[in-house]
């Protein structure tokens, strides 16, 4: 082959063939981006992990409070109601092994669905039948003693043998052994060995019983006692003209046949406690359905198979009481979930401003990719690959460390709100740069005005059906409830995006006119955003107002709350304190005066209530009223002070005239119009008169805030004048500053008499009872509207809802501040640019500083202000909407009102914090980017 001179042809041995170590391979992207802005992924790594791990926590926080309420509520109350009680009729062949085996039966079909507490289990027999104990020199008051017989499963683990033997099966014919307690056979005065008269049958055999031992019940206040007769002692019945004592005796499990004539008839019982710590808030419908089944459905059915006992009964109240406990649990939904949705709003804004603070920052990097061929598909991809791999190891840790430190039976609602967090901060950055390659195709602002209108008419419609409708009629989350309070907190920021930097404008305008620099300069800059064109910047306002709404409302719902329970508490008590006394005795004159010369009492009164009044009208027919006998003055103002009855004493004074003049009285509404057929007469069950005048109408009076019965307030002085038995004291009622405990001391050093005959029987068996305390006699009562405060403030649901709140409320303050500081990174570039010129031009340190405050300041404070207005708003339009009886810890028909305070604090400390923030980024990055920037081009 020929060739042109000076050419060669190539041979396979001159060609060069590239080897894999030559060959050029681009370094990965996403290592190369984290390597160029290792800071920047660092940050956006610390804001994913604390976003998804509050995402995640919120719920597990949520759950964890709901369930510690339900089992704390159902706890409260008691054993018995809160058991499966289940009975069948006492058959002839019935013994302990008989009752073990349905037991094992019943234990084994119910424990499959619900979780039983052992501690609690009870079953055996019971008499139906109480027979009295005839036997001469027993302790008789109007009737003989009565004894009610009972078998009980294992009751030696319960009770210690003191003397005698535990019951043995019986004789035929004979008496049947049984044991009682020794504190019962002390008060009856029942000897070991005695053989108890019971009566006859109905065949004309005698009953009878034996004393084989005594016992003691190693703890009487158990609630294991409960619904199982008197078995620690002797009990008093105070029926009136049949006072008795009364006690359970127990016999052996092979005498159940014998227990059932003796009674008779018998009734075997099993008592199944259902464990509250297993309840779960959201298995509540589940839980009911199923003990419900267990009552009357297919479970009960299931029962009398497994058992062979047709006449097999379950009974329980636990329905009712997991009814209202869900009731309560919906009730601070609202509450409970305001605070987590408001963080959510203010997470997504800070999340776009994040966004838009790297976008800014890689702009020309973007656009420089698409110039070189890439598609936009690719773009993106790269970008989120990108984050992908700061992101999601930072949400899979985060949420990881919510499961483990927030234990909870409940995963899926934190696992899916950490997935939408972070599926949130993965996508904000390339939505953000995809919206580069759509500004050109914009409408101007003609497209935002549509928006911004679109969002008003939805807020105006939520804010109206809410008002319409109050909190739904479905029961549970009303989301458009909790939605609205965000809606006016966006469309207030909407609307303030639109007025702040017109305002601003203005006020630079007037600054331009004096001889200032740095107040022109700096209000002009704050009325532009980061790109010096004017128009409002809605993010950072988003965030602030989203933030001091819904603090601002939350703050007000729990302030409503606190004043509403005091109310309410000092409305139940009649006072800030109140005294009550029983029917036996009176409370003394040195009590009144040493009690209202303690520290504190504003206001104080002695009153006389009579519950067994009647008021005789002028046709002669009477009606049963309470009567209240009162000094007018002090009691003016006790009712002034709880807003309960209030009056003018004036109107309770007496005209000069005989015994005949009628005395003027205040009437409760129903009685007052019996009025209207002529003169009335109050007679006290004494059989003394009072003729009365009407000198006001009233609902209610601090001594009855909430009367069953209609009552009539009179002045003390005349009615001691004409009812000789209405002149002593059986209340006390006194407002003011007191001490609880420094009354009661005074009531135990001027408490008058001690009671004698039936009343101290009552006394010392209500002590037997425990229902004597503080060292008072029984029925010795010191009521204190701040303890009845605190016991209805003393609920799990309550601090679940306001401990959620508040920890949301420190979340969204955060994030706000943490919105203002990328709004002034944001505008870092261009601002430390002009900065550095005007800076050549003879600018001072101290005025340039000045000068970025001036900047930042007013939007930020202008936000916080605009959030605290919007926030006054929406609880003027939505307080009436929420319920907030379950809160207050008793039915309560307030409503929540705008309050200045509960907004006020919260927005003044976050507004001090936003100035703060700003200083401190002033005075630490501002000075070192002013510097940079006059250094520029010193490097070769």
């Amino acid at each position: 082959m020929t060739t042109q001179a000076g050419t060669s042809v190539p041979t396979p041995e001159s060609t060069s063939v590239p080897t894999p170590e030559t060959v050029h391979r681009p370094a990965p992207w996403v290592r190369t981006r984290l390597r160029a802005g290792p800071l920047a992924a660092v940050l956006m790594a610390a804001l994913a992990f604390v976003t998804v791990f509050l995402a995640a926590a919120f719920p597990r926080i949520s759950d964890r409070g709901a369930d510690a309420a339900l089992q704390d509520f159902v706890r409260q109350k008691g054993l018995n109601p809160t058991s499966l009680q289940t009975t069948s009729r006492t058959r002839d062949y019935d013994n302990a092994a008989e009752l073990d085996r349905v037991r094992q039966q019943l234990t084994e079909k119910t424990g499959r669905q619900l979780t039983l507490s052992q501690s609690g289990l009870a079953y055996g027999t019971r008499a139906l039948g109480d027979r009295g104990m005839g036997n001469p020199g027993y302790a008789r008051i109007a009737d003989p003693p009565v004894l009610s017989l009972l078998y009980l499963h294992d009751l030696s683990a319960r009770a210690t043998l003191t003397d005698g033997t535990w019951p043995t099966p019986g004789t035929v014919g004979g008496p049947l052994p049984i044991v009682i307690s020794k504190q019962a056979a002390e008060t009856i005065h029942v000897g070991l060995g005695d053989v108890i008269d019971n009566g006859v049958e109905g065949s004309g055999a005698q009953r009878s019983t034996v004393v084989v031992g005594l016992y003691r019940i190693n703890d009487p206040q158990d609630p294991f006692w409960d619904d199982l007769g008197c078995p620690a002692r002797a009990c008093l019945n105070a029926a009136a003209e049949h006072e008795h004592w009364m006690t359970s005796g127990f016999v052996s499990g092979d005498s159940l046949a014998a227990l059932a004539r003796w009674g008779s008839n018998g009734e075997n019982f099993w008592r199944l406690p259902v464990d509250p710590a297993s309840l779960r808030a959201d298995r509540l419908d589940r839980t009911r359905n199923t003990i419900s089944s267990f009552l009357t459905g297919s479970g009960a059915t299931e029962l009398i198979g497994a058992t062979g006992r047709a006449d097999l009964h379950t009974a329980s109240g636990l329905p009712e009481i997991l009814t209202r406990a869900d009731q309560r649990y919906r009730a601070a939904l609202p509450l409970s979930t305001i605070g987590p949705a408001g963080v959510a709003g203010v997470v997504t804004v800070v999340l776009c401003l994040a966004a838009a603070v790297t976008t800014d920052r890689r702009t020309a990097e973007i656009q420089l990719l698409r110039a070189r061929g890439g598609s936009r598909t690719g773009v993106l991809l790269r970008l989120t690959g990108e984050g992908a791999a700061t992101i999601l190891p930072a949400a899979v840790l985060a949420t990881a460390l919510a499961l483990t430190l927030l234990p909870s039976p409940r995963w899926g609602q934190a696992v899916l709100a950490a997935l939408a967090a972070a599926l949130l901060a993965l996508l904000a950055f390339p939505a953000r740069a995809a919206l580069l390659w759509s500004r050109g195709k914009a409408v101007g602002g003609r497209r935002r005005l549509v928006g911004e209108l679109a969002v008003l008419a939805v807020t105006a419609a939520a804010v109206a059906e809410v008002r319409r409708r109050g909190v739904g009629t479905g029961g549970g989350l009303d989301p458009l409830l909790v939605a609205a309070p965000l809606l006016l907190a966006v469309t207030g920021g909407l609307l303030l995006a639109r007025i702040e930097p017109v305002a601003v404008g203005r006020l630079a305008r007037l600054a331009g006119r004096g001889r200032g620099l740095i107040g022109f300069l700096g209000l002009a800059r704050a009325a532009r955003d980061g790109s010096g064109r004017r128009k409002p910047s809605v993010l950072p306002l988003l965030a602030l107002l989203i933030a001091v709404t819904t603090i601002g409302f939350g703050a007000t719902v729990l302030d409503t709350v606190d004043h509403v329970r005091t109310r309410a508490a000092r409305i139940a008590t009649g006072g800030d304190i109140g005294v009550s006394v029983p029917d036996y005795t009176t409370l003394p004159e040195s009590f009144t005066k040493a009690a209202a010369a303690l520290p504190g009492v504003r206001a104080s009164t002695g009153a006389w209530v009579e519950p067994k009044a009647r008021f005789v009208g002028a046709d002669q027919d009477y009606t049963e009223a309470y009567l209240v006998v009162v000094d007018p003055a002090a009691y003016a103002e006790i009712a002034r002070t709880v807003g309960v009855g209030e009056f003018d004493p004036a109107k309770l004074a007496v005209e000069p005239g005989g015994r005949e003049t009628p005395v003027p009285a205040l009437f409760s509404r129903d009685l007052a119009k019996r009025l209207a057929a002529g003169p009335a007469v109050l007679r006290t069950p004494n059989g003394n008169g009072l003729r009365t005048t009407v000198a006001g109408i009233i609902g209610a009076t601090p001594a009855l805030p909430d009367p069953g019965k209609p009552f009539v307030v009179v002045a003390a002085g005349p009615a001691w004048e004409r009812l000789p038995d209405a002149k002593r004291i059986n209340k006390w009622f006194a407002v003011g500053d007191i001490d609880p405990e420094q009354v009661r001391s005074t009531l135990r050093d001027n408490g008058g008499g001690q009671p004698t005959g039936m009343a101290k029987l009552i006394a010392e068996e209500a002590a037997a009872a425990g229902r004597s305390t503080h060292g008072l006699p029984a029925g010795y009562t010191v009521h204190s509207s701040g303890e009845n405060a605190a016991a209805l403030a003393d609920d799990p649901l309550q601090h679940a809802a306001g401990r959620l709140f508040w920890y949301a409320a420190a979340a969204g303050a955060g994030f706000a501040l943490l919105a203002v500081l990328l709004t002034l990174l944001r505008a870092a570039p261009e601002r430390t640019a002009v900065l550095a010129r005007l800076r050549t031009m003879g600018l001072r340190p101290r005025q340039g500083l000045a000068l970025i405050m001036t900047e930042a300041l007013p939007q930020a404070l202008t936000a916080v202000l605009g959030g605290g207005l919007t926030a006054l708003a929406a609880v003027a339009l939505l307080g009436a909407a929420f319920d907030i009886s379950t809160l207050v810890g008793a039915r309560v028909g307030d409503v929540i009102t705008p309050a200045l305070m509960p907004v006020l604090l919260p927005t003044a400390g976050l507004a001090l914090l936003v100035a703060l923030a700003v200083a401190v980024e002033t005075l630490i990055a501002g000075r070192r980017q002013i510097a940079t920037e006059l250094r520029a081009g010193e490097q070769p």
